[in-house]
């Protein structure tokens, strides 16, 4: 059974970014219903104004790399938001990564590795959300990565959310340390492990999806935010 860990991180653009991150992720969540896949949020922080801050998501069942494992890179969107009072188009982006779940044998972490925090679940604007320390941050020290979990209201839930999570980006890490002592040529064919790649534009006005790594325009942008993202899969499998 396919596993992968999805993080949305809204970047430039403010709230309007963490607004179009949130988009995305319910953008793939009507997807994953589509394949039955089953989806579990690991971490999220919301922006002030109901957008997300950053959301990590585990979809698991059937093909769900083969179909996910193009959506990694930077997505783009130009829209007139609802935060604009004079009607004016503004460019946001959020990034996506798509990282397969280790399986047991493939990420190996000792105990005397990691530095466990648990604190108060926080909620928009900073205000506590949770009077129990539930939430749950994870400091694994040789790497020097630090991961957290605040979605359950349980502790050990968190706690296993975050190690998944924490498991997951050192698989990614170990992956990039293995491409850097690959030529040029080979780490340009794995485009989908890098977070920084523009990949995608989602311009409104025009009721137009581009996809940067193919050349190629989709529409009907709203049945594509819906869900409906077969068409891209298709293209993007058949051209990468």
């Amino acid at each position: 059974m396919e596993s992968v860990i999805v993080e949305i991180r809204a970047g430039a653009g403010g709230e309007e970014a963490a607004l179009f991150a949130a988009d995305l992720f319910r953008m793939y969540s009507k997807y994953a219903n589509s394949k039955n896949w089953k989806k579990t949020v690991l971490n999220c922080h919301y922006s002030d104004l109901g957008g997300m801050k950053q959301i990590i998501f585990e979809l698991k069942n059937g093909d769900v790399f083969s179909k996910m494992k193009y959506e990694g890179g930077v997505h783009r969107v130009q829209r007139i938001p609802v935060t604009e009072k004079v009607g004016r188009i503004h460019t946001s982006t959020a990034s996506v990564a798509v990282l397969p779940k280790p399986k047991a044998a493939e990420i190996k972490i000792r105990a005397g590795e990691l530095k466990i925090d648990f604190y108060k679940a926080s909620g928009p604007g900073g205000q506590y959300v949770n009077k129990r320390m539930t939430a749950v941050r994870i400091a694994h020290l040789p790497s020097g990565l630090t991961v957290t979990s605040q979605t359950e209201r349980n502790l050990a839930q968190n706690k296993e959310n975050a190690m998944a999570i924490l498991e997951a980006r050192l698989l990614e890490k170990k992956e990039i340390e293995e491409l850097e002592k690959l030529g040029e040529k080979r780490k340009t064919q794995i485009k989908w492990a890098k977070r920084a790649e523009k990949i995608r534009t989602y311009n409104f006005p025009q009721d137009r999806i581009t996809d940067h790594r193919i050349k190629k325009s989709f529409h009907d942008i709203e049945g594509i935010m819906a869900g409906n993202l077969d068409e891209i899969v298709k293209a993007l499998s058949e051209l990468l």
